[in-house]
C-alpha cells in the first residue's frame, strides 16, 4: 500500500519532530518525543537510546504510531512522563491529533554516530520502519525545528551590531549550534540561508 507523505508536508531526506507512541505486551500505553527522518517509499527512521521505554516497547510489539502535532503541551507532557491513559485511543494514536501514521518495523541496528554530543556510555537503535496507513484529521505540516533555529538566528544578527562583546561571541556560540541542528535537520533552504547567515558572522 502507498502512502503519501507529503499529503503532511514530509520530504525526502528531512528529519520531523513527532510524538512517538507505544504499548508494552500488557497494553499499557506510552508517549515520548522522537525526531523521525523520512527516507522515501514510506520508509522512516528514527535513532533512540537504550533504557527507553519506547524503545523496549517498539523492539518488543515491532509497531508504533507516530503522531503529528504543533501542540507545546502534548510534546511537554510526552516529554516529562505525564501523557496519561485519557489522551490515547485505542490504536495506540493521541487522542483528537491532527495526523498519524502507524509504522511496522522491518529492521534494527545498533549505531553510534561519531559525531553525536550524547556520551558515548548511551547507546542507540536504529529502527527502520514501513508505513503503513496515515490519517489525517486536520491538515497540517509535520514540525521541522529547523526553521525555528534559523528565525533565532537571524533574531540575534539584528543585535550583534549593539550588543558587547560577550553577548557577541554568545551569538556566534549560539548560532554555530543552531548551524549545526539545521544542517542534520533542515530543508536545503534553511541550511542555505544558514550559510548566508554563517557568511556575516565571519565579516
Amino acid at each position: 500500500m502507498n502512502v503519501d507523505l507529503s499529503k503532511i508536508g514530509m520530504e525526502k531526506g528531512v528529519q520531523y519532530e513527532t510524538i512517538i507512541t507505544t504499548s508494552n505486551s500488557e497494553g499499557a500505553r506510552h508517549a515520548a518525543p522522537i525526531g523521525i527522518l523520512y527516507s522515501g517509499n514510506n520508509i522512516v527512521i528514527c535513532r533512540i537510546f537504550k533504557g527507553s521505554e519506547t524503545l523496549n516497547n517498539i523492539v518488543s510489539q515491532k509497531e508504533f504510531i507516530v503522531n503529528i502535532t504543533h501542540n507545546p503541551e502534548l510534546f511537554v507532557l510526552s516529554t516529562t512522563g505525564n501523557l496519561s491513559e485519557d489522551y490515547f485511543n485505542e490504536d495506540n494514536s493521541i487522542r483528537n491529533i491532527d495526523a498519524y501514521f502507524k509504522c511496522d518495523v522491518i529492521g534494527l541496528k545498533e549505531a553510534k554516530k561519531r559525531s553525536d554530543p550524547v556520551r558515548t556510555s548511551y547507546e542507540a537503535i536504529v529502527i527502520k520502519s514501513k508505513v503503513t496507513e496515515l490519517i489525517i484529521n486536520k491538515q497540517i505540516r509535520a514540525f521541522n525545528r529547523g526553521f525555528g533555529y534559523l528565525i533565532e538566528s537571524l533574531s540575534n544578527l539584528t543585535r550583534k551590531s549593539i550588543v558587547d562583546g560577550d553577548k557577541q561571541n554568545e551569538y556566534k556560540t549560539n548560532f554555530k549550534e543552531a548551524r549545526r541542528v539545521v544542517n542534520k535537520v533542515g530543508y536545503k533552504d534553511e541550511i542555505t540561508s544558514m550559510n548566508k547567515i554563517k557568511r556575516e558572522y565571519d565579516d
